[in-house]
């Protein structure tokens, strides 16, 4: 996960760093209030919608209470449902109907 997190942010940079393969503007905006681009139309309790992300295809959603966690800060991976996982954990996913896995 932590060699994963690293090429992450590698990439993230690179894209910075190259004129015209940054981040859309509207993505950048979100992130920079500590939001979370998700697949859905609306938000998930307790966030709230904060705009759009990647060109208006998805919705910037910021929590409203801090208490949520987003399931890859937690050490987990998303997974659609039709996956078993060998062990589930608290967490939210971008998508509708995928969950959280430690281990799949």
């Amino acid at each position: 996960m932590k060699l994963f997190s690293c090429v992450m942010a590698l990439l993230l940079f690179l894209l910075q760093a190259v004129p015209g393969l940054g981040l859309p503007q509207d993505t950048l905006h979100c992130l920079e209030y500590h939001g979370y681009c998700f697949h859905l139309k609306s938000c998930p309790k307790p966030f709230a919608a904060f705009g759009t992300c990647y060109r208006r295809r998805k919705t910037c959603c910021i929590d409203t209470t801090s208490n949520s966690h987003i399931c890859q800060e937690e050490g987990g991976h998303c997974v659609p449902p039709e996956i078993r996982c060998l062990q589930e954990q608290v967490g939210l996913c971008p998508r509708r109907g995928w969950k959280c896995c430690t281990e799949v």
